[in-house]
Parts: structure tokens; C-alpha cells; sequence
């Protein structure tokens, strides 16, 4: 079986290598180079196996985009502090969602009135609102792009509804099928990026209730979340143009 690769990091530009892989299910690094084949080089290399091949990439590939340590000790932060940051970055919040469900939407009155067949009655003057419409006349952008099963989840079709209300409050809403986000392998992960800095990873109990939020501020997992952002917005399709898709074939 193929394996699951992403893209850590590349010194060449659009031009091929050379570039750092990592394997999504294992963690191994794959190195991407130009083949090293002098007998003489390979000569002076230790415990060579059979099927081993080598490449030479520049040092800075590797101090660059490299990892700085085997595991990862994960840095939590509290919801308060959470929700402060949407107030404090200067630049671009921009968000991807790719649970069916979320019990923060399911316990809001909102969403049982949807469920009932009736108009959801989103409160734009409540404080998210608020805060959000103030955020935005400064010049910050929220942007989101929220990935969707084929045939959507009730959930999903409660954020679809939802996003007019996003809309009117400054927020901009896109949406994916999840075939296509499995395509370009976007990870199965909720998280938020501010100002191409920091990354705030949302953590969900099997309950679909938020139960924690790890900040990751290194600059290579930072690029690889970004990298991410930046395929999603691409392909992602503006809400109204892709809720009137949900409703034709519904």
C-alpha cells in the first residue's frame, strides 16, 4: 500500500527537489534529492544494505525544515485564553472544520428550531456577533472552509444554514466535499491559524464535544498547517454556490 505523504518543506521553489516528506501514519521523514552514484562516494559510506539508495540535499533543508525533537510534548492552553486570541491577532483568522457534528451546535436552540423544519433565528446582536462584526470593521479577516459529507450530515446542514449568519457578521465561508479534501489529503484535524503564526489544534471528545486546545507555535508545524490552509481555500467552494449544489441534488 502507497504510502500517506505530506509535504514538510522544500529549499527549490516549484522545481522539484530538494524536499522533505513525512509519512502521515508512521512519522518517518522521506528525502527527496539528487541520487548520489559515484562508486567512489558511495565507497566511503558505513553498513550499506542492499536497496539503499542516497541523495544529497543542502544542509539548510534539513536545519530548516528538519524535526527538532522525537515527540512532540503538546502545549494546552485554557478556553479563556483561547478566546481571547480571536480578539488580539492583527491579521487573518482563518479556520478549517471536518467533524460531522459539533454538541456545541446541538445544544443551542438554534439548531433544535433547524431541526424542526423551522428558520433557525441566529441572534446577530448577541455577543459572538458582537465581537465578530467589531473584529472585522478593523480589518481582520475570518475565513473558514468546512469540509462536507456526501450526503451531509444534519450537523453540516445546520453550519450551511449557518454560514449566512457568519456572512453577515464579516466572516468569509467555503466548503469542500470531504472526497475532495481526502484527495489532497487535508488532515482530518479542526483547527484555527492566526496570523500564519500560531495554530490553535481543537481537541474533540467521542462525544463531539470540544475538550481542549493545543497551541503550536513551531515555525515547521506552523508552515505544514498554512500549507494545508493554503490547498483548502484553493479548491474550497463559496457557501451559497455550494449550498445551492446540496439543495439541487437533495
Amino acid at each position: 500500500m502507497a504510502r500517506r505523504l505530506r509535504m514538510i518543506g522544500t529549499n527549490s521553489g516549484n522545481n522539484g527537489c530538494p524536499t522533505l516528506y513525512e509519512d502521515l501514519d508512521t512519522g518517518e521523514v522521506l528525502v527527496q534529492g539528487d541520487e548520489v552514484r559515484d562508486p567512489g562516494d558511495i565507497a566511503q559510506l558505513k553498513n550499506v544494505k542492499a536497496g539503499e539508495g542516497f541523495v544529497v540535499v543542502p544542509r539548510e533543508l534539513i536545519v530548516d525544515f528538519g524535526p527538532k525533537e522525537v515527540a512532540r510534548v503538546p502545549v494546552l492552553i485554557g478556553f479563556d485564553e483561547f478566546d481571547e486570541m480571536f480578539e488580539t491577532f492583527e491579521h487573518t483568522a482563518w479556520r478549517l472544520e471536518t467533524r460531522g457534528a459539533y454538541r456545541s451546535d446541538e445544544e443551542t436552540e438554534t439548531y433544535r428550531r433547524f431541526v424542526r423544519g423551522e428558520d433557525a433565528g441566529y441572534d446577530l446582536d448577541d455577543a459572538w456577533c458582537v465581537s465578530r462584526r467589531q473584529q472585522s470593521a478593523l480589518g481582520k479577516r475570518f475565513e473558514r472552509v468546512r469540509v462536507v459529507d456526501n450526503p451531509p450530515t444534519q450537523g453540516q446542514l445546520y453550519l450551511l444554514d449557518g454560514a449566512r449568519r457568519n456572512s453577515a457578521v464579516g466572516e468569509e465561508i467555503r466548503n469542500l466535499w470531504r472526497g475532495e479534501a481526502e484527495r489532497l489529503k487535508l488532515p482530518a484535524q479542526d483547527f484555527w491559524i492566526f496570523d500564519s503564526r500560531v495554530v490553535a489544534l481543537l481537541h474533540f471528545d467521542e462525544a463531539d464535544r470540544m475538550t481542549g486546545v493545543e497551541l503550536i507555535t513551531e515555525p515547521v508545524q506552523v508552515l505544514r498547517y498554512c500549507q494545508v490552509r493554503d490547498a483548502a481555500w484553493h479548491y474550497a467552494v463559496p457557501h451559497k454556490t455550494f449550498s445551492a449544489r446540496v439543495a439541487s441534488t437533495g
